[in-house]
Formats: C-alpha cells, sequence, structure tokens
C-alpha cells in the first residue's frame, strides 16, 4: 500500500463520516415531516425552507446545553458510553458499498475506486459483532447513571438485543447458504460480494420461450428467493435500532426516558445521532443483501463515472423506501407490551429463521449434489 492508498482509504473514511452526518439531519427533519403529513399537522416549517434546518438548529441547542453528571454516576463509564453508541454505528457502515467501483488515474496509474470504507471477507461477521458492542453503550448507560430507571432501560435492552440478534444472525446464515450458488468458490460473507451475486436477471444466457422472456424483467435480488429471512432480517433490525413499536428501552410512559434520562446536552445528542445512523446502516445493510444494493437498470449500456452516479440514485432510492417503512411503523404501530416482545423474538422469530435455514440448505445441497435417493 502506497501513499496514494493511504489518502484514498482517509478520503473514504472522512467521505463516509460526512455522509453519515447530512443524512441524520436530513432523517430527522424527514420524520418529523412525514409522521406530522400522516396526523394531519405540518411539522417544521420556520428554520430554513421547508423547515429543514431546525435539525440544525435542535443541535446547536443541545450543544450549547449543560451537560449534567449525576452525583451516584460511575464518572467514567458514563462519559465513555455515549462514544460507545456513535462510533459503532459509523463503523458498521464502513463495510457497505454504496455504488459501482469506477476507475481514475492516481499517482500515474489506474486505480479502481470502491464506493466502499473497507472490504472484508467476513463483511457479515463483522456487521454482528459491531451490532453487538453497540449494545454495551445502552446497557453501560443504563447501569452507570446510578438512577432505576436507566438501569430499567438497560436490562431491557440487554434482554431485547439477545432475543433479535439471534434471529438476525440465522437469517443471514440462511442467506449466506443461498448465495453459494451462484459461486460455491466466493467470499460470500464479503457485502460487496453478495452485491455482485445480485447482478443482472433470472434470465438464462442463450435462453428461449415467454418464461425466458419474462424473467428478463425480474432482477435477481435476494429478496425473492430469501424473502422470509428478509422479513425476519427486517423486524430484528427495527428492534435493534431500538425503534417503535419496539422502544421499550426508552419508553416514556413506563421508565421515563429509559437508559438516557439522566443525559443531556451533547452527550444526549450522542445517543440521539447514533440512533438515526443505526437505521439508515440498517437499511442501506438490508438494501445490500436483499434488494441488489447499487444494482438497477441501464448501468451497463451508460458505464464510466456516469454508471457510477446512477448506482447512487438507486441504492439511495432503495435506501429511503426502507427508511420510509421505520417511519410509517412509528407513525401507526403502538408500542409492545415487554412478554409480546419476548414471544416475538423467541417463539416466532428464531423458530422461523431456523426452519427456513434448513430449508434453505436441503435446496441449495439437492441443487448442488442432487438428490440423495438418486
Amino acid at each position: 500500500m502506497d501513499t496514494v492508498d493511504i489518502v484514498i482509504v482517509l478520503a473514504k473514511a472522512v467521505a463516509a463520516f460526512a455522509l453519515l452526518m447530512v443524512v441524520t439531519v436530513l432523517l430527522v427533519w424527514a420524520e418529523r415531516k412525514i409522521v406530522a403529513d400522516m396526523q394531519n399537522r405540518l411539522g417544521p416549517m420556520r428554520a430554513g425552507p421547508f423547515g429543514i434546518l431546525q435539525t440544525v438548529a435542535d443541535g446547536l441547542k443541545l450543544f450549547f446545553k449543560e451537560q449534567i453528571t449525576p452525583a451516584k454516576s460511575d464518572v467514567a463509564i458514563y462519559l465513555l458510553a455515549p462514544l460507545l453508541a456513535v462510533v459503532p454505528a459509523f463503523l458498521m457502515f464502513l463495510v457497505v458499498p454504496i455504488g459501482r467501483p469506477f476507475n481514475v488515474t492516481l499517482g500515474g496509474q489506474i486505480r479502481e475506486i470502491s464506493l466502499q470504507a473497507m472490504d472484508l471477507n467476513i463483511g457479515l461477521l463483522y456487521i454482528l459483532a459491531i451490532s453487538s458492542v453497540a449494545v454495551y453503550a445502552v446497557v453501560l448507560a443504563g447501569w452507570s447513571s446510578g438512577s432505576k430507571y436507566p438501569l430499567l432501560g438497560g436490562v431491557r435492552a440487554t434482554a431485547q438485543a439477545i432475543s433479535y440478534e439471534a434471529a438476525m444472525g440465522l437469517a443471514l446464515v440462511a442467506l449466506v447458504v443461498y448465495a453459494s450458488i451462484s459461486d460455491a468458490t466466493a467470499d460470500t460473507l464479503s457485502v460487496a460480494r453478495i452485491v455482485e451475486l445480485q447482478q443482472g436477471t433470472y434470465a438464462t444466457a442463450g435462453g428461449s420461450g415467454i418464461l425466458n422472456t419474462l424473467a428478463g424483467f425480474v432482477p435477481r435480488w435476494n429478496i425473492i428467493p430469501q424473502f422470509v429471512a428478509f422479513g425476519v432480517f427486517a423486524v430484528a433490525a427495527v428492534a435493534e435500532t431500538n425503534r417503535a413499536p419496539f422502544d421499550l428501552v426508552e419508553a416514556e410512559q413506563e421508565i421515563v426516558g429509559g437508559f438516557h434520562t439522566e443525559y443531556s446536552g451533547m452527550r444526549f445528542a450522542m445517543f440521539f445521532l447514533a440512533e438515526y445512523i443505526n437505521m439508515f446502516t440498517m437499511s442501506a445493510i438490508a438494501v445490500s443483501l436483499f434488494l441488489g444494493g447499487w444494482s438497477g437498470p441501464f448501468l451497463d449500456s451508460i458505464g464510466g463515472f456516469g454508471a457510477t452516479i446512477l448506482s447512487l440514485v438507486y441504492f439511495f432510492a432503495k435506501v429511503f423506501v426502507l427508511l420510509f417503512m421505520f417511519i410509517w411503523l412509528r407513525a401507526s404501530l403502538p408500542r409492545l407490551r415487554y412478554d409480546q416482545l419476548m414471544q416475538l423474538g423467541w417463539k416466532r422469530l428464531i423458530p422461523t429463521a431456523l426452519v427456513w435455514l434448513v430449508a434453505s440448505t436441503l435446496v441449495v445441497a439437492w441443487r448442488q449434489f442432487g438428490a440423495p435417493w438418486a
């Protein structure tokens, strides 16, 4: 790795950070406007055009607001928890490819620039590991505050994370098993490779007939054969981000504000920031794994940097659809009771994911090795 490669890596990291900051501002504004529209209200409309600067104003207010430190808190862990919330949210996004790679001449040679901060051959394991670390922020924030309501929120977060991470992991295993059909030698734990395996349509090369023609209009997205895994992953992703109707860790009507009750100012803003970054990151991961990532029509015919720009449009359009679903759920569904939350995780999602994993494994084995009785 030469100096140019190091500069490229640093530039990608800075660009990813800037993108997440801008996305958070726009996402908070969009959620307020969409929920307001669903409830026949106007929402923010005074700060900036269409109220788009309201989030910036709120961020500045929190930045200059007094930050309290409870007398009975464990100060070191109390101060560390907000950082543990933001950093994993940022790190998890780094393995997501947001656009088609393009070539550029740098340092006297042609280099392929991938719109992905880092491509790990164990990308899915990395995502699961980092999402597990993020739970520590909620747990430690609740415990270190020295108050009963944050502690209850932290305990709830622990049980919720254990329940739904298991279902999410099983859904991803089924996806990896299916991805091995296309290329058994591929790094099917790499997010970029999974996106590549979803390029094109289901039409067979050199095939003919009406069915093959119709298959030419069906994208080769994993959501079609792995629709059950996608459903399990989507529900688990909502629970992992502590969004309604799974927001029991911060239920205002029950435990005041949950794990961040004793936080104020910029420390509270960091938890708020982490939640919305996680929303965007989980949507981006779902798009990459199940909805073809940045793939779409006309990319090959356009080619070059124009295809890269179009792939970015495809990617963010798909992500916005999933983010809209997050917001729609918040505006439509009441919060679950805690026993309902646990039953859904342990009695519904995990058994469904296990059965689907076994079924996917049998189908893949049959296709690759034939029927055992043949």
